[in-house]
């Protein structure tokens, strides 16, 4: 299948509506504005940059083609330019990425992402990574990244700021960072352009091998998906919300294929997908989005 290049496309164009909530709610923080300078103070864009140049492998179209090919497409086809670098990191048992760098952004993936992924599920996965950076939002996932390793250096290092984490920037923040997956997958999508495609690299985000998926297993994923009510996790408490979405491990495979499935189903992505011309589409683009779990 040759996928469509979306030329112009905007991010606001299949932002998530929680995103978007959640983003303001965030921006609206009093505490938030702190936060980020104390992490800029302290170069944590440069440490992340410089972890990641001196632990894993540049990926280049000479040393692994197949994954340079696949994240080069992507990048075609979302229209994000300059392509990034790609990095490729060590094998932990389930596929890992991440994307890093808000003066020159970078895109990691594992051992396991490259050999778990075929070609059209490597377009969804770098898909879902490189939304980050068209987002423009990368200062609060990197501050996601770093926090649970800083936030005690920072609370007995700076005056009062231990107290703000403590208050809620923390909570929103991480609030936030889950809301944002539904954004990203809807761009993981748009880049492979095939939900089916969507759902298995989904699955194997949750762990489970490409042996795995026979029809039957993979049939009773979208079953499960489909009849996922986020209502029950929305009432959820907000401090137990908070320590789930601070587990990073957790794929949220359901709930995200669930997201997912509703903008198929809801027509939205097929409307996008045959826009024609993505460069008239604007940042207040007049798009409808459902605002019901």
């Amino acid at each position: 299948m040759e996928q469509k290049v979306l030329t112009g496309l905007s991010a606001e164009a299949y932002k998530h509506p929680f995103d978007r909530k959640a983003l303001a709610s965030l921006e609206k923080m009093p505490g938030i504005s702190l936060l980020l300078k104390k992490i800029n103070e302290y170069g944590i864009d440069r440490l992340l940059r410089l972890q990641s140049l001196g632990n894993e492998i540049r990926v280049t179209p000479r040393n692994f083609p197949y994954l340079h090919k696949s994240f080069v497409e992507t990048c075609q086809i979302l229209d994000v330019d300059p392509v990034p670098e790609l990095y490729l990191s060590r094998g932990n048992g389930y596929i890992q990425t991440y994307t890093i760098g808000l003066e020159k952004p970078l895109v990691s993936i594992n051992l396991e992402g490259m050999e778990w992924l075929s070609h059209e599920e490597l377009l969804y996965v770098f898909g879902h990574e490189v939304a980050h950076i068209k987002s423009q939002n990368l200062i609060y996932h990197q501050t996601a990244i770093i926090l649970p390793n800083l936030k005690a250096f920072l609370s007995n290092t700076t005056l009062g700021l231990g107290g703000l984490l403590a208050s809620g920037v923390e909570q929103d923040l991480y609030n936030w960072l889950m809301m944002a997956k539904f954004t990203s997958d809807r761009a993981g999508l748009l880049a492979c352009q095939d939900v089916e495609v969507a759902t298995t690299a989904l699955m194997k985000l949750a762990g489970l091998p490409r042996e795995y998926l026979s029809t039957e297993i993979v049939e009773d994923f979208v079953d499960q998906a489909r009849e996922f009510s986020t209502e029950s996790f929305n009432n959820l408490d907000k401090i137990a919300k908070m320590l789930s979405f601070m587990e990073n491990n957790f794929s949220w495979a359901i709930m995200r294929a669930s997201e997912l499935l509703k903008w198929v189903d809801s027509g939205e992505y097929e409307a996008l997908i045959q826009q024609t011309n993505f460069g008239e589409m604007g940042e207040t683009e007049d798009w409808t989005f459902s605002d019901s779990w």
